[in-house]
């Protein structure tokens, strides 16, 4: 799986989780709490979704590292 399909999953779970962010630009360096204002339960059934969508196990701790989708790509890909 590429970088660029990680991003694509990671975007399509935010929005499933945070359906207000529909047809919004999201750009990848975008800081995701502070700009789009998701809450630590967004960021919860996000990882949720995506540990459900693609079997990575995502710490608590690592949760601070998935402040973008750029950022969330490179971690995924490196749990891949």
């Amino acid at each position: 799986m590429t970088r660029d399909e990680i991003k694509t999953i990671a975007l399509q779970e935010l929005i499933g989780v945070a359906a207000d962010l529909a047809g919004e630009t999201i750009p990848g360096d975008a800081q995701l709490r502070d700009e789009f204002d998701l809450d630590s339960m967004d960021i919860l059934n996000w990882v949720s979704a995506l540990h459900k969508r693609l079997g990575v196990d995502i710490p608590e701790l690592d949760y601070p590292r998935l402040v973008s989708l750029d950022a969330t790509a490179d971690y995924l890909l490196e749990r891949l």
